[in-house]
């Protein structure tokens, strides 16, 4: 019988499943047993994935993490302890770009265990006009209600500037990996949000996604947030308002919603020693029964394109997956090149900063641009 050693984020939809699962194997029978660990949430997205991968067999890890992982050499490829057939298998199974977010030179580096990207969450029961389509119509709504929030706390800020940029056309490094976003493009982000923030209520404006949703839950001031990661449990809550969640802001009617891919992957550390036993249990975890019929009853979002268009599933947490699954197929894949979660944690502070300080459009978007090159390999980098 082997122990193994797995880490994973604090909060129902990253631990309860992963829990509820690893107790359901009895270490006589199923010759395995697993010890899942929390981490805060900042933790999740911050901290080296290195050091995780040293004291951990297992760990969740968000896919910019990708990069920094390969360059340290700490993970093993997914396609070394399932096989390439496995690997497509999933992929066709998979929503959006899910899994091919942990692609990266060549390999496949986490399964994807948790599928999220940012959404609108709102309060219909506040919106008069109902929900807002388009970033034109946010701003209305945060004109005229001044209760329209931002979600700037931590990375989120430039995550907000990426997903505003997906809507108005320009996927940010996609068209040139060496150019995030076009100084035109840049300027109409950056006048939008600047405009939105400077009407965010001071209540949640510190506030990372989980605190945004639970003060909504139970507050009135905040009728809207346009972007914001979804989570499910806040669309059936066991008490307070529950959340509608919507496809992200488009830039015109019909248009692409502008998403910034978030979500969750398993990654197997160099110091796993995998057994029979613990592929089994992984592979379980990432098929059709575990996706539609224990996870999403866990507190977890599922990765199953299946999972999100079922009735059952759907009935139970207020319609959230068909609600955001468009949003969820058209989301935008991050950099992960290493030196890019330093990036968004430099590119977010100053956003905020610009933002409190009216920073000018032009100046704001070159500022951005210098440190996201200062954050790439000297000769490019993959994403």
């Amino acid at each position: 019988m082997r122990r193994y050693e797995a880490l994973t984020w604090d909060h129902p939809r990253g631990y309860n499943a992963l829990a509820a699962a690893a107790a359901r194997l009895d270490p006589q029978r199923d010759g395995l047993a697993i010890d899942w660990d929390k981490q805060p949430l900042e933790g999740f997205e911050s901290h080296p994935i290195e050091d995780l991968c040293r004291r951990y067999d297992l760990v969740v890890l968000d896919h910019p993490h990708i990069g920094e992982a390969v360059a340290a050499g700490c993970l093993t490829p997914l396609e070394d302890v399932f096989g390439s057939e496995a690997i497509a298998e999933l992929e066709s199974a998979t929503i959006g770009p899910c899994l091919a977010s942990y692609r990266f030179g060549g390999k496949h580096w986490a399964l994807p265990l948790d599928a999220a990207t940012q959404v609108m969450a709102s309060r219909p029961d506040l919106l008069e006009s109902g929900v807002p389509v388009t970033w034109e119509e946010v701003a209305v709504l945060s004109r005229e209600t001044g209760r329209v929030a931002l979600s700037l706390a931590g990375p989120h800020a430039i995550l907000s500037y990426l997903s505003a940029a997906t809507a108005f056309g320009e996927p940010p490094a996609e068209r040139d990996p060496d150019v995030l976003v076009s100084a035109e493009t840049g300027k109409a982000v950056f006048e939008l949000l600047a405009d939105l923030a400077s009407r965010s209520p001071k209540s949640v404006y510190d506030n990372n996604p989980i605190g945004i949703l639970g003060h909504m839950a139970a507050h009135d001031d905040v009728a809207l947030c346009p972007l914001i990661y979804g989570y499910v449990n806040y669309a059936a809550p066991k008490s307070g308002h529950a959340i509608r969640f919507s496809d992200a802001p488009r830039a015109a009617r019909g248009g692409r919603p502008g998403s910034t891919l978030g979500g969750t992957g398993i990654g197997v550390s160099r110091r796993c020693e995998m057994s029979p036993e613990l592929k089994q249990h992984l592979l379980w975890l990432m098929g059709e029964e575990a996706q539609r019929e224990f996870i999403p009853f866990h507190d977890g979002q599922p990765s199953r394109r299946t999972a999100w268009q079922d009735d059952r599933v759907n009935a139970a947490r207020g319609d959230f997956y068909r609600g955001t699954a468009a949003t969820l197929e058209a989301a935008y894949v991050r950099p992960r090149h290493a030196g890019y979660i330093a990036f968004q944690t430099k590119a977010s502070a100053y956003l905020r900063q610009a933002f409190a300080e009216r920073e000018a459009p032009a100046r704001a978007v070159e500022t951005i641009q210098k440190l996201y090159e200062e954050s790439r390999p000297a000769k490019g980098g993959e994403r």
